[in-house]
């Protein structure tokens, strides 16, 4: 047996590993994770496009008390006839071809029962068989999901920025400066927004350069501590342990490239 097919036949016990352990799951157990997103409906129907399932969010938007009395219903007889014909055409497609349709901007009505646009994806269910036996799908909200990128979208400029000057001694108010921001508001913003500091970020930014040149060069570990942004090798030593569990000598043996 060769390296090549070794490596694969370690794929395939792998994956008849994963097989098994998934069929041995009791049914609907990874389903309910969806009841616990508000924000996020969640809904499975059959190939005659009956619903069979959803989370809690979905099942009252729909406007039963609980799943098991909307179980067997069909999108006209909830909604109103032009939105529902669009869903049921969707729906159509997906069983059809047996291709997700995601991404879908479209209306729905909200909780005061009003349209208003959603986010929509919608993916084919098979049996054993291989057949399509329905379709499940997310509803999210189009306005919500803006307002929750909305704080990412905010510090596009400053990540940009940061990404193009990580390696220089980068001056924090200066940042703060180029943002329009004080150095207290950068701060919170990014600790609000991503979990960290603008200089921990920009450690990361330092950290995943040196991963990707201790995993393509050749070069030295000082090299590449001055090359991405570190004035004291032990300093980058020590840094890239923190953050990725392992001496850079240790990462570089296990992920270069031959």
């Amino acid at each position: 047996m060769n390296a090549d097919n070794f490596v694969y036949s370690c794929d395939m016990d792998t994956l008849k590993s994963r097989n098994h352990w998934l069929a041995n799951l009791r049914p609907g157990g990874m389903r309910e994770l969806f009841d616990h997103l508000q924000t996020t409906l969640f809904f499975v129907k059959d190939r005659e496009l009956r619903l069979m399932a959803g989370n809690q969010a979905f099942v009252t938007r729909c406007g039963y008390p609980c799943e098991a009395e909307m179980i067997g219903h069909v999108d006209r007889e909830i909604f109103p006839e032009e939105l529902a014909t669009k869903y049921r055409a969707d729906d159509r497609k997906v069983i059809e071809t047996a291709k997700p349709l995601l991404g879908i901007v479209e209306l729905f009505p909200n909780q005061l029962g009003e349209p208003e646009w959603y986010v929509t994806d919608k993916v084919p269910l098979y049996t054993h068989d291989g057949d399509v036996a329905g379709l499940c799908g997310t509803v999210r909200s189009y306005e919500g999901a803006r307002a929750a990128l909305q704080p990412y979208l905010d510090l596009v400029p400053v990540i940009d920025y940061l990404k193009a000057h990580y390696q220089e001694n980068v001056s924090i108010p200066a940042v703060a400066k180029h943002a329009g921001m004080s150095v207290r508001l950068l701060q919170r913003r990014f600790q609000a927004t991503l979990k960290t500091t603008p200089r921990d970020f920009i450690i990361k930014l330092r950290i995943h350069a040196a991963c990707d040149l201790l995993s393509t060069s050749s070069a030295t570990m000082t090299d590449i501590a001055l090359r991405v942004g570190f004035y004291d090798h032990s300093v980058f030593s020590r840094q890239f342990s923190r953050l990725m569990g392992m001496p850079p000598s240790a990462y570089r043996q296990r992920h270069q490239v031959r």
